[in-house]
C-alpha cells in the first residue's frame, strides 16, 4: 500500500509540475484553477470524509463481525445513501458556486472570480465521484484489500496529466475543464470495479428505516464539528494566502502539496491499515493491544518523517526551484513557495502523530473527544493565521500559514497524548520518549552533514544540492540511527523486505 500511494502521490506531483508549467505559477489563471478545484474537496470533506475514517470504517468493521449476513445488507444501503444523498448536494452546490467562491477567495478581483465560478460547475461533481469511491474503498479495506484504493489516484493523475499536456497545445478551457473532473470519474470507476471484482454484490437498496442514517447519526454530530473545525482552518488558510497577491494561493496550495506527500506514504497508509485492526481490538475492550499498535505506529512514522521535516527546513528553496521553476512560472512565486515549504517542515512530525493517535479514539467509538480537541486546533490555526495577516508584510503573509499549523498541531498533540493516557491508563510514554529522543539526534546529525553540503553546493544549480544534500544527509541520519540502536527503522525495512520477496 505504501508503495502504490508513493506512486500515486509522485503521479500527483507531475500533474501539479504539468499544470504549473500549462498555466503558469503566479497567475491568476492557475489561482482560479485551484480555488475552484479546492472547492469539491473542501465540501465533500466536510460532508462526508471525516465521517469516512472516524465513523464508516468503525461500523463496518462492527457490523462485519456481528450482522448475521457479515455487514452485506447495511453496506449496500449506506452506498446508496451516499450515491442518492451526494447527487443532491452535488446539485446545490453547483447553484451556490458563487457563494462558495468568494467564500474561499475574498481576494479575488471580479474577473478572476467569475472565471473560478465557470471552473467549480464542471469541478463540482467531482463530490459524489469522491464519496462512491470513498465508501468503496472503506469496504474493500474491511474485506482486507488495500491496494487498489492506493494505486486508484494514480489513474486519476495521469488522466489529468495527459489533459494538461494537451491544453499546452489547445489551450481548451473545456478540455482542461472536463478533463479534471474525468479524471476523479476514472477513480471512482476503478475503485468500484475492484470491489466488483471482490465478490461484494453491489446493489443500491433504499434504507426505509434509516438504519444506517440512525447508525452514522448517533456518531457522526461531533465528527461534523470536527470536520467544520478543520474546514474553518483550510478556510482561513486559504484566504490569508490570498491576501499575499497573485500567485499566494497557488505557494501555499502546492506547498500544502508537498508537505503530503510524506504524510501521505507513511502515516496515511499506517492509518488506514491499522484502523480496521484498532477497531477489532476496541470491540473485543483489548485496550492494550490498541495502546500497544498506537504507540509502534508513531514510532515508525516519526523514525520516517524526522529526517524529511529536516530537509524541507533546509532544503524548502531548492525544492521549489527543481519542482516548480519551468514554464512560465514567476521566479519570485517559485521563491516565495519554497520558503512556505521549508515553514512546513515544522509541522510535519507533530501533524503525522496527532493523526495517527486521533484513530484511537475512533476506534472505540469515541468521536467527541477528537471532534473538541481538533476544534481547539482550528481555533488555534486560525488565530495565528489571523496574526499572520496582521502583522506579516502583505508578501510575506502565506508563510505564516504553516507556522500556525506546527503551532496548532502541537498543541493538539499534546492533548492528545494526555486524553489517551488518561483513557487506557497508559501511552507507553517512555518507549515513545527515548524513541522521539533518539531520532532527534539522529535527525540533528543529518541536518549538520546537509547543510555542510548545501554551502559547498551552493544555490547556483538547484537539483545538485537537493541531491548532495539529502544524499549525504541520509546517509548521516541512518549512520547515526544504526549507532543509537532506532529498532523502528530496522523493523520497517525488514517488512519493506518482506513485502517485496
Amino acid at each position: 500500500m505504501a508503495l502504490a500511494t508513493l506512486a500515486s502521490r509522485v503521479a500527483g506531483f507531475l500533474r501539479v509540475l504539468v499544470l504549473t508549467a500549462a498555466l503558469g505559477l503566479g497567475t491568476r489563471l492557475l489561482d482560479a484553477y485551484n480555488v475552484a478545484n479546492t472547492l469539491p474537496n473542501a465540501v465533500y470533506e466536510l460532508l462526508v470524509g471525516g465521517a469516512m475514517a472516524s465513523v464508516v470504517v468503525p461500523l463496518l468493521a462492527r457490523a462485519a463481525l456481528t450482522d448475521p449476513d457479515h455487514g452485506v445488507l447495511y453496506t449496500q444501503r449506506l452506498l446508496s445513501l451516499m450515491v442518492y444523498g451526494l447527487s443532491a448536494i452535488t446539485l446545490l452546490a453547483m447553484a451556490l458556486a458563487p457563494l462558495l467562491v468568494g467564500l474561499v477567495a475574498p481576494g479575488f478581483t471580479a474577473g478572476q472570480h467569475e472565471l473560478a465560478v465557470v471552473f467549480s460547475r464542471y469541478f463540482l461533481p467531482q463530490i459524489l465521484f469522491y464519496g462512491v469511491s470513498a465508501t468503496a474503498g472503506a469496504v474493500l479495506n474491511i474485506r482486507g484489500r488495500f491496494a487498489v484504493a492506493a494505486w486508484a489516484p494514480l489513474c486519476n493523475s495521469l488522466v489529468v496529466i495527459a489533459v494538461g499536456l494537451l491544453y499546452v497545445s489547445s489551450r481548451s478551457f473545456t478540455l482542461l475543464a472536463i478533463g479534471t473532473t474525468a479524471g476523479v470519474f476514472a477513480q471512482m470507476a476503478l475503485v468500484v470495479a475492484a470491489l466488483s471484482r471482490s465478490g461484494f454484490p453491489i446493489r443500491l437498496h433504499l434504507d426505509p428505516r434509516g438504519i444506517a442514517i440512525r447508525r452514522i447519526a448517533g456518531l457522526a454530530g461531533w465528527v461534523l464539528l470536527s470536520v467544520l473545525g478543520a474546514q474553518a482552518f483550510l478556510l482561513a488558510a486559504t484566504r490569508v494566502a490570498s491576501l499575499s497577491g497573485p500567485g499566494g494561493v497557488t505557494a501555499y496550495q502546492n506547498a500544502l502539496a508537498v508537505f503530503q506527500v510524506p504524510f501521505a506514504v507513511i502515516a496515511l497508509t499506517v492509518m488506514t491499515t491499522m484502523l480496521p485492526r484498532l477497531s477489532r481490538s476496541a470491540a473485543r475492550r483489548d485496550h492494550d493491544r490498541i495502546v500497544r499498535d498506537l504507540s509502534l505506529a508513531v514510532r515508525v512514522a516519526v523514525a520516517v518523517m524526522a529526517p524529511i521535516a529536516v530537509a524541507l527546513l533546509l532544503l524548502g528553496r531548492p525544492i521549489a526551484a527543481v519542482l516548480f521553476d519551468h514554464g512560465s512560472s514567476a521566479p519570485a512565486t517559485v521563491r516565495l513557495l519554497g520558503t512556505v515549504l521549508a515553514a512546513f517542515g515544522l509541522a510535519l512530525v507533530p501533524f503525522s502523530a496527532y493523526s495517527i493517535l486521533q484513530r484511537g479514539f475512533y476506534a472505540t467509538q469515541d468521536t467527541r473527544t477528537p471532534a473538541l480537541i481538533t476544534a481547539g486546533v482550528a481555533v488555534t490555526g486560525i488565530v495565528g493565521c489571523v496574526v499572520a495577516g496582521r502583522l506579516l508584510p502583505p508578501a510575506s503573509i502565506v508563510v505564516g500559514v504553516p507556522v500556525a499549523y506546527a503551532v496548532a498541531y502541537t498543541l493538539g498533540l499534546a492533548v492528545t497524548v494526555l486524553v489517551l493516557r488518561r483513557r487506557f491508563g497508559w501511552i507507553d510514554g517512555r518507549r515513545l520518549m527515548r524513541t522521539h529522543v533518539r531520532v532527534f539526534l539522529a535527525a540533528s546529525a543529518g541536518a549538520v552533514v546537509a547543510g555542510g553540503a548545501t554551502v559547498l553546493t551552493g544555490s547556483a544549480m538547484p537539483l545538485l544540492t537537493v541531491a548532495a544534500a539529502a544524499g549525504v544527509g541520509a546517509l548521516a541520519y541512518l549512520a547515526a540511527a544504526k549507532l543509537l540502536h532506532i529498532g523502528e527503522l530496522r523493523l520497517l525495512l525488514a517488512t519493506a523486505l518482506a513485502g517485496f520477496r
